[in-house]
């Protein structure tokens, strides 16, 4: 199977902020989780194989953002597909502080306005080199193991 056979999903995804709107407990857990520390991002490889990134994911100004190098294979998988799936480091087998994962569609940012934004929530100095990507939602799902108090809804998606 190639590239050319792997069909392109395209749902309607929403920005952050509009996540947020309808979910307001469960955005800010999935934006403690998510910017607490490494997140893994999953793609799609052009065999339609599985891959899992380390990122660090930034919040700002209603986006979900990433910063990436030129070359990477997260940043090709995500213009070649647009599909994604994002989830929080756990810690400890125990699960503490929970977990969130959210899903949905990348896309290649060049606006030097959302760049300047991204570059400002960013938690490091991203390089003139990275390119940037926004993640847009179609799902968030949290769970917990008992060491903290869960949003409620606890799951949320696109309509």
């Amino acid at each position: 199977m190639t590239d050319l056979d792997l069909p392109v999903e395209r749902h309607t995804s929403v920005g952050w902020g509009e996540f947020a709107s309808h979910a307001p407990e469960l955005a800010e857990l999935g934006h403690r989780r998510l910017t607490a520390a490494p997140a893994y991002l999953a793609t799609v490889d052009v065999s339609g194989a599985p891959r899992v990134h380390p990122v660090t994911p930034i919040v700002g100004d209603g986006q979900l953002f990433l910063f990436m190098e030129p070359t990477s294979p997260k940043g090709h998988d995500l213009e070649r597909r647009h599909v994604y799936a994002l989830h929080c480091l756990v810690p400890d087998a125990n699960g503490t502080g929970g977990e969130f994962y959210v899903r949905g569609h990348g896309q290649r940012i060049d606006n030097p306005q959302l760049r300047a934004v991204a570059t400002q929530a960013a938690s490091y100095t991203p390089d003139d080199r990275y390119v940037l990507y926004e993640l847009r939602i179609t799902e968030a799902r949290c769970n917990g193991y008992g060491d903290i108090a869960l949003p409620d809804p606890r799951s949320w998606q696109v309509t």
